[in-house]
């Protein structure tokens, strides 16, 4: 690797606050390996897939002596050793890292993670899937979030999904329906927010003949209208606290009384809620019933924000293309290094909106993409402002290449001929690009470190 590239992908150390000596173990969590835990003393742990190394991995990708650990009770360096195929953190390729706990390495197609050690975090096996229903994802958050999914979806329980606003809860929501038993049935989506206080018990529960001004005639609420299916309470922390007694009813007893009635109807139908809404503080400030929390969190789905998955930014904007009937080809690489570059606050919602408006518009009508006040830039390159424009731009693009080709071969498992047909570009040219960024696949790599 030559210096100007070095310079690119080394990560500066991160200071981290901490008390005490640190005490870390290192969880495999994917790979022929996963549900290994790994305790990290102090003093060097070399990871790669010779005898000599103090952690064998066997994954093929794996160079001999891949990456290096540097532990001490006070933090944790990892080292890439100048392996073929790279090490990798959210997605960026690195040369030095200081390590934080929770943070995960990716060496070839196996994933590493630092836990403390009196976690009793387990590691979870990563999902092979790189789609759930609609959501798409290939990073190591969004392979958690798909196993959690998978297990989730299997049960009959009610699930609470929440994330921040455009995360996609709601595909979260019908994805875990459509893998669910209850496919066939009904879907039933509920904004909460969207819904005038006055009207929200009828649309839920219903109401009878006569019930209120306006009443003409019987009317079924969500939950029934649902029966055999899923209901998907949207922004369930806006529910009004006098209604929330009679939604935990529902969830306890299955159990429904229409406005005007006096007996009560069984229903059979799962509830999918979800929310923006930071559900434990509305708790602590009256705003929320705490046994209703507790019953809806039982089972807890959380998708990440989109900074915390860079990675999958080309995998989504391809999705996104294919979906507005367009190859990939239709956005160019300058605008996707400068999508790259943005902390996406919107998330995936506010990523659609500028790749539908750069291609029904044009890419010169996309405005500035600026970091808003205090937000956090994704862990990528930026352009060095003391350079000539075209250095600069080169190595920006050089920097979108690494990290659309790594997305690229994940997402085709290797695939070198699929790949360079999702991308639209010629097999040797691929070829080129992969070897150009040390990124052989497995079928052209005979001869790993």
């Amino acid at each position: 690797m030559d210096a100007e590239q070095d310079a690119l992908v080394r990560t500066a150390p991160v200071p981290v606050a901490r008390r005490g000596p640190l005490r870390l173990k290192l969880l495999v969590l994917s790979g022929a390996q996963a549900g290994q835990s790994h305790a990290l003393r102090p003093g060097l742990v070399r990871l790669g897939t010779s005898a000599a190394c103090d952690i064998v991995l066997t994954d093929r990708v794996v160079s001999r002596r891949h990456l290096q650990l540097e532990v001490t009770e006070e933090r944790v360096v990892a080292t890439d050793l100048g392996s073929r195929n790279g090490s990798f953190y959210d997605g960026v390729r690195f040369t030095e890292l200081e390590v934080r706990p929770g943070a995960a390495l990716t060496l070839g197609t196996v994933v590493l993670k630092v836990v403390p050690e009196d976690s009793r975090e387990r590691p979870l096996p990563l999902s092979s899937r790189k789609r759930f229903g609609a959501l798409v994802g290939a990073s190591v958050k969004m392979r958690e979030l798909f196993t959690v999914l998978e297990r989730v979806a299997a049960g009959g329980g009610d699930v609470l999904v929440q994330g921040e606003t455009g995360t996609g809860k709601e595909l979260c929501a019908e994805a875990l329906h459509q893998e669910s038993a209850r496919a066939a049935g009904p879907f039933i989506i509920v904004d909460i927010a969207g819904i005038p206080p006055s009207l929200m018990e009828s649309e839920l529960f219903g109401h009878v003949k006569g019930a209120f001004t306006g009443a003409h005639g019987e009317r079924a609420g969500a939950f029934e209208r649902a029966q055999g299916g899923t209901v998907f309470l949207d922004e369930v922390g806006e529910l009004p606290l006098e209604l929330q007694p009679r939604l935990l009813r529902v969830l306890e007893r299955r159990q429904v009384k229409r406005v005007g009635a006096n007996d009560y109807r069984t229903v059979d139908m799962r509830v999918v809620a979800a929310t923006h809404v930071d559900l434990e503080q509305a708790v602590q400030q009256g705003r929320f019933r705490k046994d209703l929390y507790h019953r809806l969190a039982v089972l807890k789905v959380v998708p990440p924000p989109l900074r915390e998955r860079v990675e999958d930014l080309p995998l989504l904007i391809d999705a996104m293309l294919e979906r507005l009937g367009r190859p990939p080809s239709a956005l160019s690489e300058q605008t996707r290094a400068l999508l790259a570059q943005y902390p996406w606050p919107g998330n995936v919602r506010e990523l659609r909106n500028v790749v539908e408006q750069a291609i029904h518009l044009g890419e010169d009508t996309l405005p500035p993409l600026e970091a808003p006040s205090g937000s956090a830039r994704p862990p990528v390159a930026t352009p060095d402002s003391e350079l000539p424009f075209k250095e600069a731009k080169e190595r920006l693009i050089e920097v979108f290449e690494r990290d659309y080709l790594q997305g690229l071969i994940t997402r085709c498992d290797r695939n070198i001929s699929r790949a360079a047909r999702e991308a639209g570009i010629a097999r040797v040219y691929l070829r080129k690009l992969l070897t150009k960024h040390g990124m052989m696949l497995v079928d052209d790599d005979d001869s790993r470190d």
